[in-house]
């Protein structure tokens, strides 16, 4: 403190060093003081410990990143088909993120960036649906990424149209997408999925049929509104955690059906 407080009486010496052109900085007296001026601050940060270089150097804590794959079938005669709501809502996130889904990688349509700063992988497989987890498979094998942190999204002949479920795990249901999915990581379901309801067939039409058909005008409305309700869901879930996310998604659907 003694020699803190002594360097203090030299500011003003040094101050006039520095702004005085007829004094040389290489004086001896104003290298002197100046000396005992960085010394003095030095001792303070010290004792303090608040040093803005350690703050500004401390490692952050890397984020693991997450693979959101859509189920579909490639091609133009399948686009904006009812079988088809998995690569849309990868579309959707993907246009909301910029980012890019040009390439093509493991059998699919793939595209890096960030949700936040949350480093994802999105997939649109190019296999047709029923053999989707050749690409799959491929994708968390190379990037060695833990099936919690896979979203597979797909649609949902049991689920009205146009809502959505989130579920920590479960089997394909009979889907032939899931199924292959499934078999692809030996049997393990253990990973999130986002179904996309896409309603029952009318009548007695054949269920193959239903799934390869078109949307409506209302629909197709409607459907734009779930894919945004999903691409919030799929932030939260990213951000925020599971829970967190299946509440978001159960709580409005619960509120939509009380209206």
């Amino acid at each position: 403190m003694n020699f803190c407080a002594s360097s203090m009486s030299s500011i003003t010496f040094s101050r006039r060093c520095l702004s005085n052109p007829l004094i040389s900085v290489s004086s001896s007296s104003c290298i002197m003081s100046l000396l005992s001026i960085k010394n003095c601050s030095a001792s303070v940060t010290t004792v303090t410990g608040a040093s803005p270089a350690t703050e500004s150097t401390k490692p952050k804590q890397k984020k693991e990143p997450w693979l959101i794959v859509g189920l579909g079938n490639p091609g133009k005669k399948f686009s904006s088909t009812r079988h088809n709501v998995g690569f849309e809502m990868v579309d959707t996130i993907a246009e909301a993120e910029g980012i890019s889904m040009s390439s093509v990688s493991f059998k699919a349509l793939f595209g890096k960036g960030f949700i936040g700063d949350v480093p994802v992988l999105l997939a649109k497989p190019q296999t047709f649906m029923n053999l989707s987890g050749e690409s799959v498979g491929a994708i968390v094998s190379y990037y060695k990424i833990p099936l919690k942190q896979v979203l597979v999204i797909f649609d949902d002949l049991d689920l009205p149209f146009a809502k959505l479920r989130l579920l920590p795990k479960g089997g394909h249901g009979g889907h032939n997408g899931m199924k292959s999915v499934i078999n692809h990581f030996k049997g393990n379901v253990g990973f999130p999925r986002l179904r996309i309801g896409i309603g029952r067939p009318p009548g007695k039409m054949d269920p193959v049929a239903f799934v390869l058909r078109p949307f409506t005008k209302q629909e197709r409305e409607e459907l734009n509104f779930t894919l945004q309700h999903g691409l919030e869901a799929v932030r939260i879930l990213l951000l925020e955690g599971f829970d967190k996310s299946a509440t978001f998604v159960n709580s409005a659907k619960k509120i939509e059906q009380m209206g």
